[in-house]
Order: C-alpha cells, then structure tokens, then sequence
C-alpha cells in the first residue's frame, strides 16, 4: 500500500482498466478480510464480506472523491459489509479455534483467555490487533487504511494490548485464587 502507486492504479480503474483493479483486489484483500473478521469473528464470513465490499467498490468506483483515500473509503465499504451482514445472521458469533493451530492451543494454556480478551475488545480495537499481527501491516499502512495518524494507530493499539493484558492478568489471578 503506497500512496502515490495506490493513486495511479485507482485513476487507471476510475478509467476502466480492469487489470488496475485487480492489482488493488490482490494488494487489499488480505487488509479487508481483517477488517471483516474483526467485526464477524468467522474466517468464512470475512472472506464473503471483503469479497461483497470489492464488488461494491468497482460499481461505486465513480462515486470515489480523492483517488488517494482510497484504502479509506474501500475499509469503510468493508465494514459496513460485515456490519450489515451480522445484523443478518441469525446465529451470535463467536471467537472459535478455527484461526489457532492446534499445537499452539495446547503449548499455550491462556490462549483462550486471551481469545476472550479479544472478543471483549471494541470492534476498532480489535481491528487495529487484526491488522497489525495477523496482517503484519507498518502503523503506516493502518492508518492509511483507517483515515488516520501513526501516532494515533500506536497509542490504540498499546491501549488494546493493554487492555487484553489486563484481561489476562485477572483471569489469571481468579484461577489462582
């Protein structure tokens, strides 16, 4: 996700180029099903929603202001998405193993504490913790996707990690106790 690369490629797809969209379907994808899952909890359904926020953001492409908000305005279709889409399902998520290999829940006893801390977390909280370890992405490239500062991506995120610590700690202490 580079600012002015992302630009010429929105421009290209404003303008028709189908291959222009593709390349910012393969450079985003990844970002939007974390964006997804951060609301739906589902591996499956994120993947559908990133899928349906693409497909709304090629035939609204015209719609789009600034070429360089683009990251932007598709995570904010995204969202939407996947908000819509819980509303619709009739079944509550949750957060399942699905995402955790096996060895790594029995090498760690507090995965599912943590697990839970998580899912505890406010939506935007745990999107930043999504796209940042699961993502891998630079406080640069979050903040472009979310329409803010690194500055500000790094004092939420150490407010979250904070507060899935905390979260822990108490589990912990009531185990104990």
């Amino acid at each position: 996700m580079s600012g002015s690369q992302d630009e010429k490629l929105v421009l290209a797809a404003m303008g028709g180029d189908a291959d222009s969209f593709l390349t910012l379907f393969r450079q985003y994808y990844p970002a939007m099903v974390t964006v997804a899952r951060a609301v739906l909890c589902d591996g499956h359904l994120s993947e559908d929603a990133a899928q349906e926020a693409f497909a709304k953001a090629c035939t609204r492409l015209d719609s789009l202001r600034s070429p360089s908000s683009f990251g932007a305005w598709l995570t904010a279709i995204c969202r939407n998405e996947a908000r819509s889409m819980l509303r619709n399902t009739p079944k509550a998520m949750s957060l399942g193993n699905r995402d955790v290999p096996e060895k790594v829940c029995e090498e760690n006893p507090d995965i599912d504490v943590v697990r839970q801390a998580i899912g505890k977390l406010p939506v935007e909280a745990r999107e930043l913790l999504y796209l940042r370890y699961r993502n891998e992405l630079s406080y640069e490239a979050i903040a472009e996707l979310l329409d803010t500062t690194p500055q500000a991506v790094h004092g939420r995120l150490q407010r979250a990690r904070r507060s899935v610590k905390a979260y822990v700690e108490h589990q912990r202490n009531r185990r104990l106790s």
